[in-house]
């Protein structure tokens, strides 16, 4: 069955970088895009980054030009570099890929505060 595993989460100062995995299994990595969302507390999760299978990429407005999403088909991984954090960006963030219905990974906690 398809598994998403998030990781590279962690407690960051503002201006600081994380770089975000996701293993995925369980359906023909190459063939399908995925994406990052963020739920922060009280809020609704969000779109953050996605990257077709074709390797185009779009970002949520608020973190274009800090973050940046890219694939391993080899690794069968997908990732977010996070640049230039900001507290705002606190949130808990998923990977997530959508195949016949929505899978979701476990998600990862960033934090980021000094």
């Amino acid at each position: 069955q398809v598994q998403l595993v998030e990781s590279g989460g962690g407690l960051v100062q503002p201006g600081g970088s994380l770089r975000l995995s996701c293993a995925a299994s369980g359906f023909t990595f190459n063939k399908y895009g995925l994406s990052w969302y963020r739920q922060a507390p009280g809020k609704q999760r969000e779109l953050v980054a996605l990257i077709t299978r074709d390797g185009i990429t779009n970002y949520l407005d608020s973190v274009r030009g800090r973050f940046t999403i890219s694939r391993d088909n080899v690794k069968n991984a997908v990732y977010l570099q996070m640049n230039s954090l900001k507290p705002e960006d606190t949130a808990v963030y998923y990977c997530h890929i959508l195949l016949g219905m929505s899978h979701w990974g476990q998600g990862t906690q960033v934090t980021v505060a000094s």
